[in-house]
């Protein structure tokens, strides 16, 4: 017996007809957007775009990496901006009044020399008043000199201070002196009292009518009658006319 062809499988749901096949093209033609091709003026735009891409994207990585790289000195500065500000805002003018004033020079064998008050008052273009002034003072040997007063009048361009009230003179190596009134030639480092004063050191105590110290030539010298009681001694030994 001779088998029937066998024929292949068919869904109804599936079987179009070219009438409808053609309706639902012409429904999806209107999606499909045709690509223009541009013109010489659209393609001059972009090659431009992209000459200016190649230096600028270039450029600007260069400007980060630059920026990472001094950070940390512009992060210095700033800081160091700040504490100036800060020291700046401590310094206010009131009613012709300095407060907080600092004067900063050198010598004239060059060593740095820092006078400061409470407040300053400009008498005229020469002269200041001071209020608990005190002068920091380098000596030739690399000493340290402190002095301090409840008043003091500054001559700016000679550079000479006047103390009066409670003088308190103070060295780093231990001396101390105490008088009423001081003058200080601040360029040529030399501190002078007419009145009274009393040094004491590690060499014991001394009481004279005056004295002058010269920082650069190493020289102090006291005015007499005084007296002069040594750490060694048992008792005081007056000591006439001029000590040095």
């Amino acid at each position: 017996m001779t088998e029937p062809p066998r024929k292949s499988p068919q869904r109804d749901d599936f079987a179009r007809s070219e009438e409808t096949i053609r309706q639902q093209r012409e429904r999806l033609a209107p999606a499909q957007q045709r690509r223009v091709a541009p013109d010489a003026g659209t393609l001059a735009r972009r090659r431009t775009l992209l000459r200016w891409a190649k230096w600028v994207l270039p450029a600007t990585a260069l400007l980060l990496l630059s920026s990472i790289a001094v950070w940390p000195e512009v992060d210095r500065l700033i800081n160091a901006n700040s504490a100036a500000i800060r020291e700046i805002s401590k310094v206010k003018i009131e009613s012709g009044n300095l407060v907080g004033a600092t004067y900063r020079g050198v010598d004239e064998h060059n060593r740095p020399f820092m006078v400061t008050s409470d407040s300053a008052h400009q008498v005229n273009p020469e002269r200041m008043d001071l209020t608990n002034p005190a002068a920091d003072i380098l000596t030739q040997g690399g000493d340290w000199i402190l002095v301090r007063s409840q008043k003091g009048v500054y001559m700016q361009h000679a550079d000479i201070l006047d103390l009066t009230g409670e003088v308190t003179l103070y060295r780093d190596d231990g001396l101390m002196m105490h008088s009423p009134v001081a003058d200080i030639d601040i360029k040529r480092s030399i501190i002078a009292s007419d009145s009274w004063v009393r040094a004491e050191g590690p060499f014991g105590v001394l009481d004279a009518k005056g004295y002058l110290l010269s920082q650069h030539e190493g020289i102090a010298q006291f005015r007499g009658p005084g007296r002069l009681i040594l750490n060694d001694d048992r008792g005081s030994h007056p000591a006439d006319g001029k000590a040095s």
